[in-house]
């Protein structure tokens, strides 16, 4: 079971530091799309932040596993915020990378409880 919440920590990780990236770089797509939402381009550094210590949690939560598990939490939250702006804006197009990470986040808590 362990490493199965390696694999999926790992990938949730470097998913979520691409994400960071993106935003930090200001990404056009990226900028484009969250000023569809109505998502101030002031608020991209701070999502990026958040992105990037949900990563390191993930990561340094396979030797601390309350550090895992409150990383994947803080995860499913922000990305359950991230569906909703989606929905809110019926931005259909750009939903399915949100559900993929919340998914991820929810596989990689339940993993990580299952292998304490």
């Amino acid at each position: 079971m362990f490493i199965a919440t390696v694999v999926v920590s790992v990938l949730i990780a470097a998913f979520l530091i691409n994400s960071a990236i993106f935003k930090i770089t200001r990404n056009s797509r990226i900028v484009d799309s969250y000023a569809k939402l109505g998502v101030p381009d002031s608020w991209l550094n701070p999502l990026a932040a958040v992105l990037l210590a949900g990563a390191a949690g993930l990561v340094a939560g396979l030797w601390l596993a309350p550090i895992g598990i409150a990383a994947a939490i803080g995860l499913i939250l922000y990305f359950g915020l991230a569906i909703g702006f989606h929905v809110k804006g019926k931005d259909w197009g750009n939903i399915a990378a949100p559900i993929v990470a919340l998914a991820l986040a929810a596989a990689a808590l339940v993993l990580r409880i299952l292998s304490m």
